[in-house]
């Protein structure tokens, strides 16, 4: 299982420094960008994204663990926990790109998800208790 974790963990690396990687080289961050902007109507729909993106990522992810059947040991369950890791992973990244070439004015919100996304890594801990508790 450790094996098959560490695949996960690879994954999940490669999502995390592509996000990271393309804010750093595409916005240059600065210290200009990390202020919060001003909202008005028209930006208030780029607020929403990454609050929206956190609420539908992680339900997404537990209604895939719902498929898990807890008569199986936890490394049979562990390609539906890919699955549903995956599916979370990629509507975070989603989300963070949006911000970064939509509205570049909201970095701090895609930085926050980036930092999320990174508090996400797959441990063999974390993924026994996913798997456990179902989400």
């Amino acid at each position: 299982m450790k094996e098959k974790i560490k695949i996960l963990q690879t994954v999940h690396l490669a999502i995390c420094a592509g996000v990271s990687i393309a804010y750093f080289f595409v916005e240059e961050p600065s210290m200009a960008h990390l202020k919060i902007p001003t909202i008005d109507a028209s930006s208030a729909i780029y607020l929403i994204i990454p609050i929206i993106a956190l609420l539908v990522s992680n339900l997404m992810f537990k209604s895939q663990l719902k498929q898990v059947d807890p008569e199986l040991k936890p490394g049979e369950n562990l390609p539906i926990y890919q699955t549903a890791s995956i599916i979370r992973w990629a509507i975070l990244e989603g989300a963070a790109f949006v911000i970064l070439f939509l509205k570049p004015d909201f970095l701090l919100a895609g930085i926050l998800l980036i930092v999320y996304l990174i508090s996400l890594r797959p441990t063999e801990e974390r993924v026994l208790s996913d798997i456990k508790n179902r989400g």
